[in-house]
């Protein structure tokens, strides 16, 4: 049983555990969000949290109980991902249908109401003009209302049920949203100069020997074995390290997302936190903004310390994106540790809207293929190289 054995593995630790895994004799059971690791496993089980309350008391506003439910899936990660895809398509097309069925029962609820009342109204008028005897009338208006009742409580029942069955296409439907946002003001011109380093001694022993530059809207995977410096390197960057000797020298806003995520203020909600790295927007802006990171309404109002993993991360990365002067350099130590799949597919998005230079520190060789790296810098024996993307290699 291995409980999320890559976490905090560097690139060759990964590559001996996914030998091991591949060449396991017995039954291995793992909890990931590896993707590389999950090519190796025969089935997935897909934990899900489901609302396992009656539609109808959603309806009327009840919350509903979340629970687990585990639906499985034959193969590895990438039949897993076609099946996932076969199947949502298939729930948004019901989607549309329960909608199309919701609006036809609402068109003949309403239909049936505006009947009755012409009918209630012809029912008067005869009354008022007294066209039929009393006894008759009176016998023809119960009748009437009795039809009405019946024929109200059917389409209030058809009603009923076409929310109920929209409830439940919906429910069908995965709520991982993609962050999307607009940042025009982080974009840098290719060929501007963004970071150099000259001569570059690290605390612990790391060097860049000579002059290294970034320039433009780069993007820079930062690899190499756990304790090599890489961490030391981009808080030396970020100002929070002194260097031993030599000097890096930014010429554009930057901003630097730990591994510990500690950038947020716990007491402080959201939309305050974001407040503290761009004091110069309005409310409005602010939260406009983070709806688009998925805080949206009260959301925003939480405080940091409330937050579960993959919200603290949004929250975070917001804030440093949003920051202002708009950061033209981002630096990421690690970020997809402990962030799950479907958070890491929201990174991912939220990069695609970056339009500055990129410094990414990772050991998760398909993210760092997602995001459209363009220079692998690799720290090896406390020196900085810049390699090839064929020189990086896949684990066998």
């Amino acid at each position: 049983l291995l409980d999320e054995p890559t976490n905090n593995l560097d690139l060759y630790a990964r590559r001996r555990l996914y030998t091991a895994v591949g060449n396991w004799p017995g039954v291995m059971v793992v909890v990931s969000h590896d993707r590389e690791l999950l090519e190796l496993v025969d089935q997935i089980a897909d934990l899900r949290r489901v609302n396992t309350a009656a539609r109808s008391a959603s309806v009327e506003g009840g919350g509903g109980r979340r629970v687990g439910e585990v639906t499985w899936y034959g193969g590895n990660y990438t039949a897993y991902e076609e099946a996932l895809a076969v199947e949502q398509e298939a729930a948004e097309r019901m989607v549309r249908v329960a909608e199309a069925d919701l609006r036809k029962q609402k068109r003949e609820l309403s239909d049936a109401h505006a009947k009755l009342a012409r009918s209630k109204r012809y029912g008067q008028k005869m009354w008022d003009q007294k066209r039929e005897p009393k006894i008759v009338m009176g016998a023809r208006k119960r009748a009437a209302q009795e039809s009405a009742g019946k024929h109200r409580i059917m389409h209030e029942e058809r009603l009923a049920g076409a929310k109920e069955r929209l409830d439940e296409a919906v429910e069908a439907v995965r709520d991982d949203d993609e962050i999307r946002v607009d940042l025009p003001y982080t974009a840098v011109p290719p060929g501007r100069t963004v970071l150099t380093l000259t001569d570059l001694e690290l605390a612990y022993g790391a060097r860049v020997d000579g002059g290294f530059e970034l320039r433009g809207p780069e993007r820079v995977a930062l690899i190499g074995r756990n304790g090599a410096g890489k961490t030391t390197l981009l808080r030396t960057v970020a100002g929070e390290l002194p260097p031993v000797s030599g000097e890096t020298t930014a010429q554009v806003p930057l901003r630097f997302l730990p591994q510990r995520l500690d950038v947020l203020d716990g007491e402080l909600s959201v939309a305050d936190n974001v407040a503290r790295f761009a004091p110069g927007a309005t409310n409005n802006r602010i939260r406009a903004s983070l709806a688009r990171f998925l805080f949206r309404g009260a959301r925003a109002d939480q405080k940091a310390v409330t937050l579960s993993g993959g919200e603290r991360f949004r929250a975070t990365l917001a804030a440093l994106m949003l920051a202002e002067p708009a950061p033209q350099l981002l630096m990421l130590d690690e970020p997809t540790n402990n962030l799950d799949i479907a958070s890491v597919r929201q990174l991912t998005t939220a990069l695609e809207s970056y339009e500055g230079a990129l410094i990414v520190a990772s050991h998760d060789l398909p993210f760092l293929e997602s995001v459209g790296i363009t220079r692998w810098l690799l720290m090896e024996e406390g020196e900085l190289k810049e390699i090839a993307p064929e020189a990086v290699g896949r684990p066998g």
